[in-house]
């Protein structure tokens, strides 16, 4: 019998009125450029890519993520404009977060603690070369349809800010992604950890 695997992620949401104008560019890329997989997903910046592990390590997964020491404070994102990976043949197009020390010492130091805890699963080189990005269009993005899309993107006006004071545990459903746990960075916060099964993103 097959062995049932785990998905997980980790990354920050922003918060339901950014993601809403997210939603929009989003929409756009289907619309008028066939790329609608960014649908799926919640808008997110992604500070640990999804990673696989066996079903009876989901207490070890979690246990790790709530003892979890991140020695960040509240900080703030902004969002300027639009960036592309279009180096291969899935190109990608997002919404470009301005360059944040904060964020980049957050998903640095998740890294370190992931890696020390789970060895076995192999962090790749595009991970530890950070760039964040929340994503509107990829995967069925094809090359002949980024040309045109990065056109109309590429110049096009966009800014935006949010406060982030938490990131989250995702587990994929098998349908969707869906927050298991949250981390607070706000040190005044009693628990640092809380479970919130109640949030998902639509399909």
């Amino acid at each position: 019998m097959a062995r049932i695997l785990n998905r997980y992620l980790i990354a920050v949401i922003p918060p339901e009125k950014i993601n809403e104008q997210i939603r929009e560019f989003q929409h756009d890329m289907a619309g008028r450029f066939q790329s609608s997989k960014a649908l799926r997903n919640i808008p997110h910046i992604t500070l640990k890519a999804p990673f696989q592990t066996v079903g009876e390590d989901h207490t070890k997964v979690v246990n790790w993520f709530d003892a979890l020491q991140i020695d960040v404070q509240p900080f703030s994102v902004a969002l300027d404009g639009f960036g592309s990976f279009s180096g291969s043949a899935r190109p990608v197009i997002y919404v470009k977060p301005v360059a944040n020390p904060d964020l980049s010492s957050l998903q640095k130091q998740i890294l370190q603690a992931f890696s020390g805890t789970f060895p076995e699963i192999k962090v790749s080189h595009t991970e530890k070369e950070f760039s964040p990005h929340i994503t509107i269009a990829y995967r069925d993005l094809t090359p002949e349809f980024f040309i045109k899309a990065w056109a109309a993107y590429e110049n096009k006006p966009f800014q935006a800010s949010f406060p982030v004071s938490e990131f989250h545990l995702m587990q994929h459903d098998q349908s969707q992604w869906k927050t298991i746990y949250k981390y607070h960075l706000n040190p005044s916060t009693k628990s640092a950890k809380d479970a919130d099964t109640s949030y998902s993103n639509p399909t």
